[in-house]
């Protein structure tokens, strides 16, 4: 029925999400090939921002919803949501005509580019991907293309983090491959002063097994001086998708 949204799904983030796949491809479009990816391995590396789906036809989806309650449109899917150029005419559209408040799950890999800055401003909540404190695990974890530094990543969330006013949040995977590397991922996101982190692990079907919630507790204790969300703890609203077969294929399966 819809080829382009999908859920609602009872996020532990953000509440009733509705998603947007501004990318809808067959194969999965991103920058990076995260170990733990809950959706399956990337079929497309791209770092080339670029128009996927026109404007047009998500917004014709959005119009045929149901009458439903969203507490957010979250821009997510398979794939990398700001590889989409028009990811501000559609944020826009969504505030002007529905009065709806937008969120973006990135993994981070384009803030650096000076063209998605003006874009993002608008958004109403931004939840930037942090797994990794040095190149090496982030190459190891997240098997980034087209020559991605961390460090710059780093430097431009910092920047960006100066001048966006909506709320700034930080998301990090925790898994056996980064643990070692938890105090100085903490220490990179209390330099960044985010309103909140979210602590997760891989809860839905994935490659890589998720941690316990003795050895989350462990790592919660890292964080103790900054805001945070854990999995484990947040709850969830009871939400009914639209389609359960899309909302599962852009959004992994719970085990």
């Amino acid at each position: 029925m819809f080829k382009y949204i999908y859920g609602p799904v009872g996020s532990w983030r953000l509440g009733s999400s509705l998603g947007i796949d501004l990318l809808s491809m067959e194969e999965k479009v991103c920058s990076f090939d995260c170990v733990y990816c809950q959706v399956g391995k990337t079929g497309v590396f791209s770092c080339k921002r670029e128009v996927f789906v026109q404007t047009e036809d998500i917004i014709k989806e959005i119009e045929q919803l149901p009458d439903v309650k969203i507490d957010y449109y979250t821009f997510s899917g398979r794939g990398e949501p700001t590889l989409a150029k028009n990811i501000k005419e559609v944020a826009q559209w969504i505030k002007d005509k529905k009065n709806g408040r937008c969120a973006l799950l990135t993994n981070s890999s384009t803030i650096t580019d000076k063209s998605l800055t003006d874009d993002l401003l608008n958004l109403d909540l931004i939840s930037f991907k942090i797994d990794a404190a040095t190149q090496e695990t982030f190459e190891k974890i997240n098997k980034p293309c087209c020559n991605i530094k961390l460090n710059n990543i780093i430097k431009g969330i910092t920047e960006f983090r100066k001048i966006y006013t909506g709320l700034f949040t930080i998301q990090v995977m925790v898994i056996k491959e980064n643990i070692q590397e938890i105090e100085k991922i903490a220490s990179i996101c209390r330099d960044l002063d985010p309103d909140i982190v979210y602590l997760n692990t891989p809860l839905r079907d994935s490659p890589v097994k998720p941690l316990t919630e003795k050895e989350f507790s462990e790592v919660i204790v890292t964080f103790k001086d900054i805001p945070y969300s854990s999995v484990f703890e947040a709850e969830r609203k009871q939400v009914q998708p639209i389609s359960r077969a899309d909302t599962i294929k852009r959004r992994g399966k719970k085990i």
